[in-house]
């Protein structure tokens, strides 16, 4: 059976290899997916090792994204302009590619699952790193009226708004600076959240008409979506179903058939609240 696996530090909590067995099952193709913690100083030589003893793909998740784009011979898609990589698989001619799905994931879940809109809307992305690198393209392809980059260290901000710069109103700020601004769409693309914490924006970033969206998830609400919620927001969603519907398109990348996304979203959301109830 081909192999795949999600490459990350931590990993443990990671539900791909449930998400994707069940994709497998849906569409009748036999795999198997693992989730490997793997040592910071270790990822680019167990990516290598991984396709050298025959390995299929690969999904990269913390910390390693920008590294994997890196890592590359070839970039498709939006992660040419992300610098950031969530997707391996090698081509015919045995090239390294990466692509990231994670746009097109949290996309599809704002738009298609939740029914939101992102076009003409003022859109804050909280973080600097991988994740927001990821989705970044993806939101400037859907015209946004603005979209801000907040993050503790300013200068990674301003230099990943630089890379993409021209294709929308853009800018990069401090939190210091979020305070009198009010947003339409707020994402939180840092990790905080998996350690309890929660990155230092005032309540009156929120509106009623908010929507606030976390790219991590958890059993119950997220740090981030609590607080979302206590501000008063429209919406305060978590990214389970960008979760699923990224690792749809990076099925569909590795497999060529795209799964259908509803009914592992409900039976994923069941699961965890089972487990938060145990």
């Amino acid at each position: 059976m081909d192999r795949y696996a999600v490459f990350g530090n931590p990993v443990k909590h990671s539900r791909s290899p449930w998400i994707h067995a069940r994709f497998a099952q849906q569409t009748g193709q036999s795999l198997v997916y693992s989730a490997d913690e793997i040592p910071l100083d270790e990822f680019e030589k167990r990516v290598l090792d991984f396709f050298a003893k025959g390995g299929a793909g690969l999904n990269i998740t913390v910390p390693f994204k920008e590294r994997a784009w890196a890592l590359c011979d070839t970039h498709g898609g939006f992660a040419a302009k992300a610098g950031a990589v969530n997707t391996l698989f090698r081509n015919k001619d045995g090239q390294l590619c990466g692509d990231n799905t994670d746009g097109i994931g949290l996309l599809r879940d704002i738009t298609d699952n939740h029914r939101g809109q992102i076009a003409g809307k003022s859109v804050l992305l909280v973080g600097a790193g991988g994740a927001v690198r990821g989705v970044l393209p993806s939101f400037l392809a859907e015209n946004p009226a603005k979209v801000t980059i907040v993050n503790r260290t300013v200068i990674k901000a301003q230099e990943l708004a630089a890379l993409l710069v021209g294709q929308a109103e853009i800018s990069a700020i401090g939190f210091e600076e979020l305070e009198g601004r009010v947003f339409d769409l707020i994402v939180n693309g840092t990790s905080a959240g998996l350690h309890g914490d929660l990155p230092p924006m005032p309540s009156s970033i929120v509106s009623t008409d908010t929507w606030c969206y976390d790219m991590i998830y958890g059993r119950g609400d997220t740090v981030f979506q609590a607080w979302a919620r206590q501000c008063g927001a429209a919406k305060a969603l978590d990214g389970v179903g960008m979760l699923v519907e990224q690792a749809a398109q990076a099925f569909y990348l590795w497999r060529g058939i795209k799964p259908e996304t509803a009914a592992v979203i409900a039976d994923l959301r069941a699961e965890l609240s089972a487990s938060d109830q145990d």
